[in-house]
Order: C-alpha cells, then sequence, then structure tokens
C-alpha cells in the first residue's frame, strides 16, 4: 500500500489549542482505481471478503461500511496505528491486486472534552 494517502499525523503534542490524544482507532477508506470488471469481482472478491471477515473476527475490523458510489469499503479499524492498517490492508487481494487504495485517517478521543475538566 505504498499509495496510500494519510490525512493526519501521529499525535505528538498539542492541536488547537487542546492537549494531544492517543490514536485509538483507523478510518481507512478504499478508492479503487477503475470499476471492477466482472471476472476481477468473480475472481477476487470472495476472497476479499473472506479475508476481512478473519479481519473482522481477529478484532481489527471493527465496523465496515460500502461507499454509496461504489468506488469501496470503508473500515473502523481496531489499531492505533498507521503502519499496523497499512500492513494489514496490504494483505487484502484487491490491494494486493494494485486494485485498491487507502486513505487512512487516524482516530481519537475528541479533544474539546479537555474543556470540561478544566472547569
Amino acid at each position: 500500500m505504498s499509495g496510500s494517502r494519510e490525512a493526519s499525523r501521529q499525535s505528538s503534542g498539542p492541536v488547537g489549542g487542546f492537549p494531544a490524544v492517543p490514536t485509538t482507532k483507523i478510518l481507512a477508506i478504499g478508492r479503487l482505481h477503475a470499476p471492477l470488471t466482472p471476472e476481477q469481482r468473480q475472481a477476487i472478491l470472495p476472497r476479499e471478503v473472506t479475508d476481512s471477515v478473519r479481519m473482522f473476527l481477529a478484532g481489527k475490523i471493527d465496523q465496515w461500511w460500502s461507499r454509496q458510489d461504489g468506488k469501496g469499503p470503508v473500515f473502523l479499524m481496531n489499531v492505533t496505528s498507521l503502519e499496523e492498517a497499512r500492513a494489514l490492508l496490504a494483505t487484502l487481494p484487491l490491494d494486493e491486486e494494485k486494485l485498491l487504495e487507502f486513505d487512512l485517517i487516524e482516530l481519537g478521543p475528541f479533544r474539546p472534552l479537555h474543556l470540561l475538566l478544566d472547569r
């Protein structure tokens, strides 16, 4: 997944005036490079779904959706680093075949909640 885009960086300090929070999840937004052909769907998608289910059962995928525009899956992952998310997603057949890329976004606790503690 060397082509994956990362929409955020590891929290190393304050952002927006709020203290740093840990990364607790990764949002992985899939993007197909082109629509799959019927042959690709038949050959690849059964393995893609099986491998995704294995990640779900291993606790690495918390939730998953299909993009309404049909351009790929979206996973909420139970991992705390971009590297781990990248490594897991790279094992999926669509990524191995270079048919799909993921945009990865680190998520963490809602920073403005710190305002409740400063009272």
